[in-house]
C-alpha cells in the first residue's frame, strides 16, 4: 500500500501552497517519494480585474499581486505598457528602478533564509544546550570581522530564545520539527543562525528605506509609467542628515541611500555569506563527521533553467547591457545559451490541463502564449475539507508556462548559472571562491549548485552580486545628477490620443524568485488583455497535459523520509525555490499541524 504525506499550506508567507507526495517503502526499508504534486488552492484572477482599464493605472493594480514582490510586479508592469506605447523612460529613471528594485532583492533573500527557511536547518531546541565560549570561537572562524563574536554576546542570545520557548513565545515556531533527525548542526552552529535570525529582522527595518526615498512608501512604493514619480532636486537638505527642503531626492536623501547599500553589503559579507558557509559544510558528507546526507545531491529538479533579464544600464531594450542576461540553459549544460523570444508564440505557451481553468479559443490539452491567454476559471476540485486532491485531474489553480513544451526553473539558480554560463566576470569568480571556501570539488557543470542546498548558496550568491552593482547604479544617478539631468519622467505620451488603436507589450523583470512576465494588449485606450507569468507559476505549476512536471514536482521525485508526519526534507527542498503564492492567507488544521499521511486506495 502507498501512502501520501499531504503538507497544507507549505509556504511561510503568502499563499496556499499544497504538496501531496506519494510515498512506497523501498527495498531497504526507507520510505521514499515516488511522486508529487504541488497545488496552488486561491486564485489570483488580477488578470480578470485589468480588463477595461486605462493602461496608465495598471502598475497599481498589478503590485498588489504581492506584497513580499513589493516593487516588481509594478515595475514590470509600467515596462509592459511603456513596451506596447514605446516609452523610452530617462537614464536617471533606470537607475533609481534598479536600486529599488536590487534592495528588494537583497532584503528578500535575507529575509527568506533567515526568517523562512533557516529553521528547515536549525534546531531551535538544540541551541539551547549551545556552550557560548564555543560558539565564540566557532563565529570568529567563519566571521572574524563579525563584532558580535564574544561568549557575552552569545549567551544573550541564548537567554532570549530560552526565555521565548519559556514564555511559549515561539510563535509560529512553536510547533517545529525540533530534535528531528536530519537535523545535523552542532548546537553552537544552531546558536550563530539564531543569533542572526534576530539581527536580521533589525537590519531589515533600515534597508526599506531606500524605497521610501524614492518610491515614498513600503510596502508597495509608488511608480509610473513613463518613469519615476520622485523629483530630484539638486539643491541640499535644510540641516545636515535632514530632508527637510528641495524634494524627497536630494543631497540628504541620496547619502541615506548609500548608507542603507553600505549595511546591505556589510550584512551581506560579515553574516549571510559566511552563515551559508557555515551550512553547506556541515550538511555536505564530504566535509562532516557527522554523515549528514548530502543536499548537493538532491532536488535538482527538471534541469532547465529560464532568465529574461534584469538590470538594464543602457536601456530596457538593450539585452547585451543587462546585469542578469536573458536566456535558456538545457539539461544541465552550460556550454551553451539558448535565445529566448518572449514574443514567439511557439516559445512561451501556458497549459491549463491540470489546472482549474478553462480555454475557449483551444482545447484544455493545448497552450497559449501570453498575448492570446485567457484567464477562464473553472473549479472542478472536490469541496473543501478534501482529504486528498484527484492529481490525475485539475489540481491547482496555477497554469503550466513552457518553453517549447519544456518545464524551466527559474529564480537565482538560475541567475547564477545564466551568468556563469554566459561569461561574466563577477559570477564566474564569486562561484570559484565558494567552492573553494565550502570545499566543494572544482566542477564544469556546477552540479553541486543544481540542488536543494545550491539554490540557498546561489541566492547568497546573487545577493553579494547585487549588492556590489548597487553602488555603480548610485553612482551613475549621483554623476548625472552632478551633470545637470534631474529628468526621471518622459511624458511624450502620456496623453492617450497619441497612441495607437491597437498596442500590445511585454513588460520582463527577474523578481528575487525569478523571470517575472507581465503581457498587455492595448485597445481603444483600454486594457483588452492582461496575463502574468509569474515566477512562482514556472516553479510551482501543475504537471501539463504531456504528463510533464514543473520544478518543485520533479525535485521532490526521489526524496527520503525520516518521519512522515513531520516532512521537514519536503519542506526544505520546496522553500529553497522560496515560494510565494500571492493574494492567498495562511490556514490550520485545527489541531494546529499542517501535514500528516492519507492512506491511499
Amino acid at each position: 500500500m502507498t501512502q501520501t504525506i499531504v503538507i497544507d499550506p507549505v509556504t511561510r508567507i503568502e499563499g496556499h501552497l499544497r504538496i501531496e507526495a506519494e510515498t512506497v517503502v523501498n527495498a531497504d526499508g526507507s520510505v521514499g517519494v515516488q511522486r508529487a504534486s504541488s497545488s496552488s488552492t486561491m486564485v489570483r484572477g488580477i488578470e480578470i480585474i485589468m480588463k477595461g482599464r486605462d493602461p496608465r493605472d495598471a502598475w497599481a493594480f498589478a503590485q498588489r499581486i504581492c506584497g513580499v514582490c513589493t516593487v516588481v510586479h509594478g515595475v514590470t508592469s509600467a515596462r509592459a505598457v511603456e513596451n506596447a506605447l514605446g516609452i523610452a523612460i530617462p537614464p536617471n529613471a533606470e537607475m533609481i528602478r534598479n536600486l529599488m528594485m536590487g534592495a528588494q532583492y537583497i532584503h528578500d533573500h535575507v529575509m527568506h533564509f533567515y526568517h523562512l527557511h533557516s529553521f528547515d536547518w536549525v534546531d531551535a531546541a538544540s541551541a539551547l544546550s549551545a556552550q557560548p565560549l564555543l560558539t565564540s570561537q566557532l563565529q570568529t572562524s567563519i566571521s572574524p570581522e563579525n563584532p558580535n563574536n564574544s561568549p557575552e554576546y552569545f549567551q544573550s542570545v541564548r537567554d532570549r530564545l530560552y526565555n521565548f520557548a519559556n514564555a511559549g513565545q515561539l510563535g509560529i515556531f512553536g510547533k517545529g520539527y525540533w530534535g528531528h533527525p536530519a537535523y545535523r548542526l552542532p548546537a553552537e552552529a544552531n546558536l550563530i543562525l539564531i543569533a542572526h535570525y534576530f539581527e536580521a529582522l533589525a537590519w531589515a527595518r533600515k534597508i526599506v528605506k531606500l524605497h521610501a526615498v524614492f518610491g515614498g512608501k513600503d510596502p508597495h512604493p509608488n511608480v509610473i509609467v513613463g518613469g519615476m514619480p520622485c523629483a530630484i532636486s539638486s539643491g541640499k537638505a535644510g540641516g545636515v542628515g535632514e530632508i527637510r527642503s528641495g524634494t524627497a531626492v536630494n543631497a540628504a536623501s541620496l547619502a541615506l541611500v548609500a548608507e542603507v547599500i553600505a549595511d546591505m553589503k556589510s550584512f551581506t559579507e560579515r553574516i549571510y555569506l559566511p552563515d551559508m558557509v557555515l551550512l553547506a559544510r556541515l550538511y555536505n558528507d564530504s566535509v562532516t563527521l557527522q554523515k549528514a546526507t548530502d543536499w548537493t545531491g538532491i532536488g535538482e529538479g527538471v534541469g532547465n533553467y529560464l532568465c529574461y533579464g534584469d538590470f538594464p544600464m543602457n536601456g530596457i531594450n538593450d539585452l547585451s547591457g543587462l546585469m542578469i542576461p536573458r536566456g535558456i540553459i538545457l539539461n544541465r549544460d552550460l556550454s551553451q545559451v539558448y535565445p529566448l523570444d518572449v514574443e514567439n508564440p511557439e516559445d512561451i505557451q501556458e497549459f491549463v490541463a491540470h489546472s482549474w481553468y478553462d480555454y475557449s479559443s483551444v482545447s484544455k490539452t493545448s497552450g497559449l502564449h501570453p498575448y492570446a491567454g485567457e484567464t477562464k476559471l473553472n473549479y472542478t476540485g472536490p469541496a473543501p475539507g478534501y482529504a486528498k486532491l484527484p492529481t490525475d485531474q485539475s489540481y491547482s489553480w496555477i497554469k503550466s508556462p513552457r518553453w517549447r513544451g519544456k518545464a524551466m526553473e527559474v529564480g537565482p539558480l538560475a541567475h547564477i548559472l545564466m551568468m556563469y554560463a554566459s561569461g561574466q566576470p563577477n559570477a564566474r569568480l564569486l562561484v570559484k571562491v565558494a567552492y573553494e571556501v565550502i570545499g566543494w570539488a572544482p566542477d564544469p557543470t556546477l552540479a553541486k549548485l543544481q540542488s536543494t542546498m545550491g539554490r540557498n548558496v546561489a541566492r547568497a550568491m546573487e545577493t553579494y552580486l547585487i549588492a556590489l552593482e548597487m553602488n555603480t547604479w548610485l553612482a551613475r544617478l549621483n554623476a548625472n545628477i552632478a551633470a545637470g539631468d534631474l529628468s526621471v519622467f518622459n511624458n511624450a505620451k502620456w496623453n492617450p490620443a497619441t497612441w495607437p488603436s491597437h498596442a500590445r507589450g511585454f513588460g520582463y523583470s527577474e523578481a528575487p524568485r525569478g523571470a517575472l512576465g507581465h503581457w498587455v494588449v492595448i485597445d481603444a485606450g483600454k486594457i483588452s488583455n492582461y496575463q502574468c507569468v509569474v515566477a512562482s507559476q514556472w516553479n510551482a505549476g501543475p504537471r501539463d497535459a504531456a504528463g510533464v512536471e514543473g520544478p518543485y514536482e520533479a525535485a521532490l521525485r526521489g526524496h527520503l523520509i525520516a518521519d512522515g508526519d513531520r516532512p521537514l526534507e519536503i519542506l526544505r527542498t520546496i522553500h529553497s525555490f522560496d515560494p510565494c503564492i500571492g493574494c492567498a492567507v495562511h490556514v490550520a488544521r485545527p489541531d494546529g499541524r499542517s501535514s500528516g499521511w492519507v492512506n491511499d486506495a
